[in-house]
């Protein structure tokens, strides 16, 4: 029974480990997916879109698609992506647009922070099996003999209360973690959809200029 208890307190902190590593390499890829595929403020995306409009308003597809092809932030392919399929027509071309930023933004990033949230949601439940472990261990060892060891019950007491506490150390962090970069997708998002309404409007004009 004793080497029950000593494997299965070994693949608590195993598991426990596991979903430390997980749920910070979810947070961390949120964090660059983020950073990566958003200007860093409204004047640098005001800046790209009125290059983008100039070229657009002057009928020079290539040199608009050109300045969105090497530019792999949302706004620019999102653009280039209402260049490309103009023909579908204004109502049509918006809500494919609306569409695309869903599937290619914010699905991936709604996956990995699923990740994230279960990882907050476990690592203290984890804990909480080896709290439970712990103690079935200790009362184990008080009512199999007669003459208990201070020492044995101590080390499954401190076993208990540290799976609680490692899974406390794990969730805590993430959460402020998640919450952080739940500012900065919400950021994110207002500025994207500050620079959609713009190119919308310069889509718009250019159809009713034909």
């Amino acid at each position: 029974m004793e080497t029950f208890y000593t494997y299965a307190g070994n693949s608590v902190y195993f598991f426990q480990s596991i979903l430390a590593f997980v749920g910070a390499y979810a947070l961390i890829m949120v964090w660059r997916r983020v950073g990566n595929t958003s200007f860093d403020d409204e004047d640098e995306q005001d800046e790209f879109l009125s290059e983008f409009e100039q070229a657009l308003y002057a009928r020079n597809y290539d040199a608009a698609a050109a300045l969105c092809e090497g530019d792999r932030r949302t706004m620019p392919q999102l653009a280039l992506f209402a260049l490309m399929n103009r023909d579908l027509g204004y109502a049509k071309l918006r809500g494919r647009v609306g569409e695309r930023f869903q599937q290619d933004v914010m699905s991936d990033i709604e996956h990995r922070l699923s990740w994230v949230a279960t990882a907050i949601k476990t690592a203290p439940m984890l804990g909480l099996l080896g709290t439970v472990m712990g103690m079935m261990g200790a009362f184990a060892k008080l009512g199999g003999s007669e003459k208990v060891d201070p020492t044995a019950m101590a080390t499954d007491i401190q076993f208990a209360l540290i799976t609680t506490a490692v899974g406390l150390a794990i969730a805590v962090p993430l959460m402020v973690g998640l919450a952080s970069v739940n500012i900065n997708i919400r950021k994110m998002e207002d500025l994207t959809g500050l620079g959609l309404s713009r190119l919308f409007d310069g889509l718009k004009s250019l159809y009713s200029g034909r």
